[in-house]
């Protein structure tokens, strides 16, 4: 089973560089970002919940995360494999998914992280909203998720890289040529 981290700051091209993966190795996508905004938007009780911690900027508690990535995986036993997107963003996460997935027989396979710098990441942003109206990319909430990333989320990577299961990718260019390198780390796993 090939399961895949993607990591990078908000609008490093996580979303469009795994919907390329997904269909290349035929791979579930886990968005830890879509798993709450389908709550949200269908109003459910951890939707409601999720949509303040979110309003306030903060993470949603590794609790209500985790649960939630276990059901998706669990709803998924044919896969041939996962891309989890926005997940882990600490340490405990990263652990608690470790031994999540040594439950059912599997581990992380690859972690690949899209280095983007902050300029680029505001102006992707800024285009996105214009084009999605995403309301987790309102220009105040944006700066506190960049901030949370470098500030917080980045401690991760080297929890995998002690692990040798780390690759980093230039996340500027052609979508392309981004999406080759991504597949070249890949497919020598």
């Amino acid at each position: 089973m090939l399961n895949l981290v993607i990591f990078g700051p908000p609008g490093a091209g996580k979303g469009t560089q795994s919907a390329k993966l997904i269909e290349k190795y035929q791979l579930i996508h886990i968005s830890t970002g879509d798993i709450f905004r389908a709550h949200i938007k269908g109003q459910t009780p951890l939707g409601q919940q999720v949509s303040q911690i979110i309003a306030e900027g903060n993470l949603v508690p590794d609790s209500i995360t985790i649960a939630m990535l276990e059901e998706e995986v669990k709803k998924n036993p044919e896969a041939k494999g996962f891309i989890f997107d926005g997940f882990p963003r600490t340490v405990a996460q990263a652990e608690a998914l470790d031994a999540f997935l040594e439950g059912v027989n599997t581990s992380i396979s690859v972690v690949i992280a899209l280095d983007v710098n902050e300029d680029e990441l505001k102006a992707r942003i800024a285009k996105r909203r214009e084009i999605s109206g995403r309301s987790d990319d309102d220009a105040d909430k944006l700066v506190k998720r960049i901030d949370e990333y470098f500030t917080k989320t980045i401690h991760v990577l080297p929890y995998y890289e002690a692990q040798g299961k780390l690759s980093k990718v230039d996340g500027i260019g052609d979508i392309d040529t981004i999406f080759k390198n991504l597949t070249d780390i890949i497919d020598n796993y």
